[in-house]
């Protein structure tokens, strides 16, 4: 059955349909209705951009699966394991190439300010989801109506204070990992004793002696 959202179609095909159900298996109500938020936010925000709406499905769906407990390591970046994730998801169902590698981009660098805006458009619009959906971002860019039928569909109950809880439970066992990331704020704040990497620091004791 096709749905539509605030005017956005939800991909229907076999590919999104498995991309739902694996995120809905695996991810928190809080996380699964945050990731179908960025993809209709990110579609809103691209309405005059040519972009795959199936790719930017996976890359929103998938974009914080490193946060969830099957798909969490903490040798990586949170935004890695749900880079390669979606990555090993498109592969099998036959999406390689440049394609498959666009949506790995989309995840991998979808807390990096200002770069993805610059890369294609499923990267960018990823990027867009995500800040409009947990900063406010481009809040005004859409019109009041849109943005109250992406929440009924999918509600964000207490969601600042329950994704800043999600971020520290899915990244807590890697700080080493938030070193030049946005992260390292999450940490900074709710982990008693966290002090993040100073980058000044790394280079004075780095082993050149000039």
């Amino acid at each position: 059955m096709i749905e539509t959202i605030a005017g956005i179609r939800i991909p229907d095909s076999a590919l999104a349909r498995e991309a739902t159900e694996l995120v809905r298996d695996v991810a928190s109500p809080l996380l699964f209705d945050h990731s179908r938020r960025v993809f209709l936010f990110g579609a809103l925000r691209g309405k005059d951009l040519e972009y795959d709406a199936e790719l930017l499905y996976v890359g929103a769906m998938f974009h914080d699966l490193g946060l969830t407990e099957r798909y969490r390591r903490i040798d990586q970046r949170f935004e890695i394991d749900g880079a390669d994730e979606a990555r090993r998801f498109l592969h099998q169902h036959g999406v390689t190439g440049e394609a498959a590698d666009r949506v790995w981009t989309a995840i991998a660098l979808h807390t990096t300010p200002e770069i993805p805006l610059h890369l294609p458009a499923e990267v960018a619009l990823v990027t867009r989801g995500v800040e409009l959906d947990v900063l406010g971002l481009g809040y005004d860019v859409i019109t009041d109506a849109e943005r109250d039928a992406v929440v009924a569909a999918h509600p964000r109950p207490d969601f600042k204070n329950r994704i800043l809880e999600a971020f520290t439970e899915g990244i807590q066992d890697r700080p080493a990992t938030t070193f030049g990331n946005v992260k390292s704020d999450v940490l900074e704040h709710f982990v008693p004793g966290f002090h993040h990497t100073d980058f000044v620091d790394v280079i004075k004791n780095s082993a050149w002696p000039e």
